[in-house]
Parts: structure tokens; sequence; C-alpha cells
């Protein structure tokens, strides 16, 4: 007969820290900025280098 099937939560039991709130450090990092069109042509005018490929 095989034994019944080992799974990862059986093997170790998680880190209370795995579920803890994020550090201020987490909570500090700033949600990325989306830039208008005009912002977004304006930019890409600044660097010729960024330009689409053709």
């Amino acid at each position: 007969m095989k034994p019944p099937i080992k799974r990862l939560a059986d093997l170790k039991p998680s880190p209370a820290k795995a579920y803890a709130r994020p550090t201020p450090m987490v909570a500090r990092r700033k949600t990325a900025k989306v830039m208008t069109d005009e912002e977004r042509s304006a930019f890409l005018a600044s660097r010729p280098d960024l330009a689409p490929k053709s």
C-alpha cells in the first residue's frame, strides 16, 4: 500500500511572519504614476533613444 501524499504544508509549518502586517518600508513604497498622453509624448520627444524601432 502506498503511503499518503506528503504536502509541503505537512512537512513544515508556515512561519507567523509570513502573514504579518507589512513593515513600514513595504508600506512606504509608492504606486506607479501613469503618464497622460501629453506627458508621454513630451517624454518620448526628449528621449530619441526610446523611439519605437521601425
